[in-house]
């Protein structure tokens, strides 16, 4: 059934179908099966994402083949996301290692990285920024990699997140600029101040957790459910934040489906929902100085 595949093109094609036809879901970096299939080869012949079309004709060896073959039927049979299966996946143009430990790298955030947080830092200086529910340390160590000036601090309090977000920090050689702390959420940061605060927390409802699709149970609830309107660690968050940024401080954090029941919940806050080249994403940026305005209604709310 597969002799006549050889090339990785033919590779590529093969589990993109094979895919397609097993009604996977797609949610953890790529939105559909060619993508999704593209990242299984190529990162599995240890070849960049960006490979130049002309390779795509280049022949696999017999081993490499029995190789690939195997992961696209692990990928059917277990449902297991590819960057867990290859141990790799890519956020904002940098290769990180993934595996059960923490979620698969994916966020809308790596899009501000990329873009320097503008308009949200123009003119701002950033000394010391703060990744909290770091995971992976995907998102901490692409603000250092990206901006050479900051220090970066990745905070988690899972162990197992921490231990492989300090493999990608030593696979980044950011060692000297980033580190990362155990804490659940600022209670291990006490007295830290950050001019930068950047989350991806938890934000599945709980009735959502109950009926994510199969390649989801691959990954750690702890950094998936937040309670019966997925608000349990974002509310926690805005309260807090105000002690631990700088005056003129900046806090961002990715909620994503559950921005309605944010806003519903604090229609007085002025969280300004990002844009970003596909649409809104549920990710919010609030001043210092707003939180502090506001923070007898947050303290309410996240006292529920």
């Amino acid at each position: 059934m597969t002799a006549e595949l050889a090339t990785i093109v033919d590779l590529i094609r093969y589990a993109a179908s094979r895919f397609s036809a097993a009604g996977l879901t797609f949610g953890h970096s790529h939105d559909n099966a060619i993508d999704e299939a593209s990242h299984l080869v190529l990162s599995s012949l240890h070849l960049p994402p960006d490979l130049p079309p002309a390779y795509g004709n280049a022949r696999l060896t017999a081993a490499e083949k029995a190789g690939v073959l195997a992961l696209v039927e692990r990928r059917i049979e277990t449902r297991e996301p590819v960057a867990y299966l290859v141990g790799e996946a890519w956020f904002a143009g940098l290769p990180f290692k993934s595996d059960p430990r923490a979620l698969v790298p994916r966020s809308p955030i790596a899009e501000l990285i990329e873009d320097g947080f503008s308009p949200w830092l123009d003119g701002r200086e950033v000394a010391r920024a703060l990744d909290l529910c770091t995971g992976s340390g995907c998102i901490g160590i692409a603000m250092a990699a990206h901006n050479p000036a900051w220090r970066v601090d990745l905070a988690d309090i899972s162990d197992d997140a921490l231990a492989l977000a300090r493999e990608n920090i030593a696979l980044h050689q950011l060692g000297d600029r980033v580190r990362a702390v155990h804490s659940d959420l600022f209670a291990g940061l006490r007295g830290e101040r950050y001019d930068l605060v950047v989350s991806n927390p938890p934000y599945v409802t709980d009735a959502e957790y109950a009926v994510l699709p199969g390649e989801y149970a691959h990954e750690p609830k702890l950094g998936l459910a937040a309670g019966a309107d997925g608000l349990d660690i974002a509310l926690r968050i805005l309260r807090d934040a105000p002690e631990h940024l700088a005056d003129a401080g900046v806090l961002i954090v990715e909620v994503g489906e559950s921005e309605h029941a944010l806003a519903a919940l604090l229609p007085d806050v002025p969280f300004v929902w990002i844009e970003f080249k596909v649409g809104p994403m549920g990710v919010f940026a609030l001043e210092r100085r707003d939180l502090v305005e506001h923070v007898a209604a947050i303290r309410a709310a996240a006292s529920r």
